[in-house]
């Protein structure tokens, strides 16, 4: 293959579409979380992915787990959630089995704030696909947004 080859260009061009639709719904969501929650779009990724623990065998992710499913390395994770211990938004413990684990829980505030959010969160989600539905080159992405199950949680990878 060349650097002229079609399938090359074309590859590029859905990568760029993918991309720009990224972007832009990222961009929407964060103004609207932070015009009327005080959150980003990663802060709420955070509190919505932790809130879904639950106790028990296998119901606490490893801080790895967490950076995975909020597309972040472990240092960031770390100060992503630093920050929202500091807001009262979550609590570190140590594990009861594992005294070198620590687990981060959401809460009561994290919780509230979250439910607060999340309309917010879904709305413009849906209005910025809306828009991008408009754009003939974002058109088809949009059509496999819509078709994935947005009402089951993401996996989370494993380890």
């Amino acid at each position: 293959m060349t650097a002229t080859d079609p399938a090359l260009t074309a590859l590029a061009q859905g990568w760029c579409a993918l991309s720009l639709l990224h972007g832009r719904i990222e961009a929407d969501i964060e103004r609207a979380l932070q015009a009327g929650h005080g959150l980003s779009v990663r802060e709420y990724s955070l509190l919505d992915v932790l809130s879904r623990q639950h106790d028990g065998e296998g119901g606490h992710l490893q801080m790895k787990q967490v950076a995975d499913a909020v597309v972040l390395s472990q240092s960031a994770t770390t100060r992503l959630v630093t920050r929202l211990e500091d807001r009262g938004l979550l609590a570190r413990y140590l594990c009861p089995t594992d005294r070198r684990g620590i687990y981060t829980n959401v809460t009561e505030a994290g919780l509230a704030l979250l439910e607060q959010a999340r309309p917010t969160n879904d709305s413009a989600l849906r209005e910025a696909l809306d828009e991008a539905a408009k754009n003939a080159e974002l058109a088809p992405l949009v059509r496999v947004v819509e078709s994935l199950s947005l009402n089951s949680p993401a996996p989370v990878p494993a380890r």
